[in-house]
């Protein structure tokens, strides 16, 4: 199989899995005992939030593990509604933002918080004078995604931060699609809460990270004792922790060589398939965009249909979480992609793993696939 859906998840890292064993063996110590196991797991979770900080740009102290990105996200968002309660109700987001954000939401504004989905315009880009109309006085934060998981549309952050900053709401980026495939220096954002999913970046599912700037107060999510600075009770996942800390390490060693070789071939998939076939449609930025993400929709066809003949091919027909949906994406019918359009996109995103010749390959089999398809509609 060649796949090309490493939005959705990535295989873990040889080196990251290497990292984690002996924490799934003879390294079994809790890093709150004394001892000198525990004192080991407790070193080990020192080091993976040094690594997770070195490739943000912040401070150790600043990153809090969680069970994943959704929980990040979740902690961000309620965190910061339960804390400034008193000082305001109204949250501002975007529509084209992940289940991780607009639930969480939806949520509040069933406890009586006030929620502003903003608009995206075709390419999904978010306009910072949206932002600066729909603040009021009672906003407390601003959650706007750093780079769409669907169409890889990256947001201007640090336009938006600056509006937020000059009002004094909070700021929040879910990452989890950016971080590990383009610079997320959480200063050079202006962001106070950041999120990272592990997953996304060749470390193991179930593990995550909060970037809380320093002086950022939130309200737990998870009640118990003191861990990671009493924001999120409960026992370290010290071999999560650590493939998640690894997988930073590597990500900053690599990340501008790594993202240009994705952009090489996702731009060599997009030219192969624009010549080998016409009536393909790019959705997403054309250049603000994430470098392995390639969103396109094949006039007249079913993308699920698609797929489903090409089992050599892992793909997706939007976000992993809606694959079993026949309704168009509410990402793409938020950028105004028209409903037959929408249902025949598809989303390749590429990874470490991936080289030209798969690509090549690819790009002849699902050529094929659409001329075939095509001739049974016009019979």
């Amino acid at each position: 199989m060649i796949y090309l859906d490493h939005n959705a998840t990535t295989p873990v890292d040889p080196e990251v899995r290497e990292a984690m064993l002996p924490f799934l063996g003879e390294e079994f110590g809790n890093p709150s005992s004394s001892h000198a196991l525990g004192g080991r797991a407790r070193a080990a979770v020192d080091r993976a939030r040094e690594q997770v900080a070195r490739l943000l740009a912040c401070a150790p102290e600043e990153i809090i593990f969680t069970g994943g990105g959704s929980e990040a996200n979740n902690l961000a968002l309620k965190g910061i509604a339960d804390t400034l309660v008193e000082q305001g109700n109204h949250i501002i987001t975007s529509v084209i933002e992940h289940p991780a954000i607009i639930n969480p939401c939806r949520y509040l504004e069933r406890r009586g918080y006030r929620v502003t989905y903003l608009p995206v315009d075709s390419t999904g880009l978010v306009a910072p004078e949206a932002v600066r109309d729909a603040i009021t006085e009672r906003t407390i934060l601003i959650s706007i995604m750093h780079a769409n998981n669907e169409v890889g549309t990256v947001q201007p952050l640090e336009e938006i931060a600056r509006i937020a900053r000059e009002r004094g709401a909070a700021f929040h980026s879910d990452a989890a699609q950016s971080v590990g495939k383009i610079p997320t220096r959480v200063d050079d954002l202006r962001v106070d809460l950041l999120t990272v999913a592990g997953h996304k970046l060749y470390a193991p599912k179930g593990v995550g990270a909060l970037f809380v700037r320093q002086g950022v107060i939130l309200e737990p999510l998870i009640h118990g004792a003191a861990h990671e600075r009493g924001l999120r009770a409960g026992t370290e996942n010290v071999a999560g922790i650590v493939g998640l800390g690894k997988a930073c390490e590597i990500a900053e060693r690599h990340l501008g060589q790594v993202a240009e070789q994705m952009r090489e071939l996702r731009d060599l998939l997009h030219r192969g398939l624009q010549e080998r076939m016409g009536n393909l449609h790019l959705n997403g930025h054309p250049k603000k965009r994430l470098p392995n993400t390639l969103n396109v929709s094949f006039e007249g066809l079913d993308s699920e249909e698609l797929l489903r003949v090409l089992p050599e091919i892992a793909a997706s027909t939007g976000a992993a979480c809606h694959a079993h949906s026949r309704e168009p994406s509410a990402v793409l019918t938020a950028m105004g992609v028209p409903g037959e359009l929408a249902l025949g996109a598809v989303r390749f995103s590429l990874g470490r793993g991936n080289t030209p010749d798969e690509v090549e390959r690819a790009t002849e089999l699902i050529a094929t696939a659409v001329r075939n398809l095509r001739g049974r509609l016009t019979r």
